[in-house]
Parts: C-alpha cells; sequence; structure tokens
C-alpha cells in the first residue's frame, strides 16, 4: 500500500476538530455552511426537546437516556485518554442510566454540555498532537455521531 505522508499543523488540526464538534453538540450556525448534518439540529437542541418519560422510553433494549449517559462518558474518559491517562476503563459503567425522571434528565443534559464544553476548551490547548491524539479526537467525534444518530431515530418514535 502507497502511503502517502500529509502534514498538517496543530492549529489546522484542532480547528477542524472543533468545527466539526461543535456542529455535532450545537448543529451548524445560522448563516454558516453545514458539514453532515440537515441544519438546525445537534445533540443538545435534540436531548432539549425531550422530557425524562420520553428519553426513559425503551427502544430495541436501551434508552435516550442510556445513549446520552455513555455519550457523555465516553468523552470524558477519551478526554482523560488524551491528556495522559493510562488507566483501564469499565466501559460498561457509561451504561448504568437507563431511565431518568425529570430532575436527573435536566441534570444530564447539564453535564452533557459541560462534557462538550470542557470537550473544546481542553482539545484546544493541547499542544503536543501526537497520532493516538489525533486518532482519540477523531474518535470522540465518530462515537459522538454515532450515538447522536442512535438518540435521533430513537427520538422519531417518542
Amino acid at each position: 500500500m502507497n502511503e502517502a505522508k500529509y502534514n498538517i499543523s496543530g492549529e489546522d488540526l484542532v480547528r477542524d476538530v472543533l468545527l466539526v464538534l461543535r456542529e455535532t453538540f450545537e448543529g451548524s450556525p445560522d448563516g454558516e455552511g453545514s458539514i453532515y448534518l440537515d441544519r438546525g439540529i445537534g445533540v443538545l437542541s435534540t436531548l432539549g426537546e425531550l422530557s425524562a418519560e420520553q428519553a426513559s422510553q425503551r427502544f430495541e433494549g436501551s434508552t435516550i437516556a442510556a445513549h446520552t449517559e455513555h455519550l457523555k462518558f465516553y468523552v470524558d474518559r477519551l478526554l482523560e485518554f488524551i491528556e495522559g491517562r493510562t488507566a483501564p476503563v469499565n466501559w460498561e459503567d457509561s451504561w448504568l442510566i437507563e431511565t431518568v425522571n425529570e430532575d436527573e434528565w435536566a441534570a444530564l443534559r447539564s453535564s452533557v454540555e459541560r462534557s462538550y464544553r470542557s470537550a473544546t476548551e481542553r482539545l484546544a490547548a493541547v499542544t503536543d498532537w501526537k497520532p493516538d491524539r489525533i486518532g482519540e479526537a477523531i474518535a470522540i467525534i465518530a462515537h459522538s455521531a454515532y450515538h447522536f444518530g442512535a438518540i435521533r431515530q430513537m427520538a422519531k418514535r417518542v
């Protein structure tokens, strides 16, 4: 296989990662093009439209609340790995929440937004973009997009 080598500056990488992450969580801003989502949707607005009862409805063995907690847990752990964590993670812990009441749902939505905001700050602060860190940053986007898609599909059924 011919392996082409490309050089991208850390600044360009961070800009593009944060752009896609922003669209994933906030949607594309008015007046700007969309990278991959329909205009006006993102994780945060989608979650904000759902009640605790809707988030707790079971579809195909899971709930929106469960996917939401898992998404948040994953973002938090991957940021820890980017910052040097080496200890193993018990990924089963990311699926402990299945149902929520209104207060728990509000708290979970707030914690997702905090995790996203923290991700933007912490990714912007990385200065040494080693290959594994690049992969972890891309994984945050891909994994968040996957679970956002699952949440959107379940939300259509509530």
